[in-house]
């Protein structure tokens, strides 16, 4: 089971975000071979920060080593090769995958060049997030093109349009 919570800091819409961050985790869950988490016994939990650019600016710097804010950052605290190991041998019944943290004016202004609303990319960078804590990333062409493959995927299943289409204004 999928447990996502997430800390909202002033700025952001006041929407229902733990709702939006278990229904984008699940979405990009689905499209991986990690599909199970979402209906494991062990509880997997992802944290989600929705703060400001001077703390991802921050975090970006502390752990990154760039000197500028992002729209998300993503940790994972587990390794994706030990993934199933530990949802079917946790002690506790809980694996926490890891934490996502979000920066609102850099989503803010994405989202106004790309005619999304903040709630669209924000469920975007949530669940390229999630991806990144299952291990994926976007290093070279082909792993670039697969990540945004699940990504496409997993918005379509939400009602959120391709977030990588070039805007024809």
């Amino acid at each position: 089971m999928l447990d996502v919570a997430v800390q909202r800091e002033s700025g952001w819409p006041d929407l229902d975000w733990d709702a939006i961050g278990v229904q984008a985790a699940a979405a990009a869950v689905a499209q991986t071979p990690f599909g199970g988490l979402a209906d494991a016994e062990a509880v997997i939990e992802i944290a989600v920060r929705l703060t400001d650019d001077a703390e991802v600016h921050q975090l970006n710097a502390q752990y990154r080593g760039k000197d500028k804010p992002t729209n998300v950052l993503s940790f994972p605290m587990i390794e994706p090769d030990l993934i199933a190991v530990l949802t079917q041998n946790s002690d506790d019944g809980e694996v926490i995958l890891g934490d996502i943290v979000l920066a609102h004016g850099v989503c803010a202004a994405e989202a106004q060049e790309k005619g999304f609303t903040v709630e669209q990319h924000a469920t975007h960078l949530i669940v390229h997030g999630v991806l990144h804590l299952l291990g994926y990333d976007h290093q070279g062409d082909s792993e670039a093109e697969a990540m945004e493959s699940m990504e496409r995927a997993a918005l379509e299943t939400l009602g959120i349009p391709d977030p990588y289409l070039v805007r024809e204004d």
